[in-house]
């Protein structure tokens, strides 16, 4: 029987919670429901087999060399499934694991030095973790540290050159139990493509969305919104991301796809921040940027000329002091938005 142990550095609540969740598991079940994080739509729940699990627990071992010689840290929310997903590497490979609240840098709630092998972060924490001068070693101490859940923007794709440890932006959802392909973010090993794991079937459909089928989808193929470029180069998958088909907007007739302009401006606005379309009697939609800072922004006229078409242009920028989140640490973008229009009103 594989021996895994497993430490607590969190409120006890927080601890009964993850316990139940191990003995959930470890009693054999062989279905499980798990949360969407609803950051882009409606959360739902889905049911998932045993043998997804286990398939996505393979392909993370084949494909990022873990072993029961690791330790790990447990910091992304145990109700969703990352969460459930490194709680289950280590009980089916038999490493060690901390566990820690879900907050933006999880090392400052440790009471202890720990080094670890293997980290998982969303964007959000791992840029945390880099800009702490007391944390920032806990990067280069590890083995492998997997990023996801959110786009990895290009300022802090930049930031994490630094870092010695191997970096993989990885692609999945929770249809398909978490990371289906990965990329190498730092070192000369960086790329935009993602490499497809072994055993994964990749397709575009119509709309030139990604098609995923594989043993972690329960052989089905899942349909997703992310439109993308496939390549295949010695007879292995790769695929570029290119945008959501959900986040394109028809402004004035012409379409414009909202990643595009996001990682434009990512080059000039150091905050968090994200586009959206909103209704416009002129226009049909009229895109606009949500900014997380206090005060007013505006972009300088000679960067709109430079880098953007006069179509692509904003035609406002909203100042939030602080995004709302799931709490899988998303930016809940269809709350902070109602939110920032619900207190415009409120303070008129």
């Amino acid at each position: 029987k594989i021996m895994f142990k497993v430490f607590y550095f969190c409120s006890d609540e927080y601890k009964a919670k993850v316990e139940n969740f191990i003995r959930l598991w470890q009693s054999g079940i062989e279905m499980l429901e798990v949360q969407t994080s609803g950051s882009t739509g409606i959360p739902k729940i889905i049911s998932l087999k045993r043998s997804q699990f286990l398939a996505s627990i393979e392909l993370t071992l084949n494909n990022f060399g873990l072993n029961s010689s690791f330790r790990a840290l447990s910091n992304l929310h145990i109700d969703y499934i990352a969460g459930k997903l490194m709680i289950l590497r280590a009980i089916e490979i038999g490493f060690e694991i901390d566990v820690v609240e879900p907050a933006s840098n999880p090392f400052l709630v440790l009471n202890e030095k720990r080094n670890y092998d293997f980290l998982s972060f969303v964007p959000l924490q791992i840029e945390a973790v880099f800009d702490s001068i007391s944390t920032k070693n806990y990067l280069n101490q590890a083995k492998i540290i997997i990023v996801g859940g959110a786009t990895i923007n290009p300022q802090l794709e930049q930031k994490l050159q630094e870092i010695k440890t191997p970096i993989f932006a990885t692609y999945g959802m929770t249809e398909t139990v978490t990371h289906i392909a990965k990329r190498q973010i730092n070192s000369f090993e960086k790329n935009d493509y993602f490499e497809v794991f072994d055993g994964i079937e990749v397709l575009l459909n119509a709309d030139s969305c990604l098609k995923i089928k594989s043993q972690t989808t329960d052989n089905e193929w899942i349909e997703t919104n992310d439109i993308a470029e496939i390549e295949e180069i010695n007879q292995k998958k790769y695929f570029k991301l290119i945008g959501r088909k959900d986040n394109i907007i028809n402004s004035g007739g012409i379409k414009i796809q909202l990643e595009k302009i996001e990682n434009i401006l990512a080059e000039f606005i150091q905050n968090r921040f994200f586009c959206r379309g909103l209704k416009d009697e002129k226009l049909g939609q009229k895109l606009v940027v949500f900014i997380e800072q206090k005060g007013i922004f505006s972009l300088k006229s000679e960067i709109s000329t430079e880098k953007l078409t006069k179509f692509e242009v904003p035609k406002a920028f909203f100042s939030i002091e602080k995004f709302i989140e799931t709490p899988s640490g998303k930016i809940d973008k269809i709350k902070t938005v109602n939110a920032y229009f619900q207190n415009s009103i409120s303070n008129i």
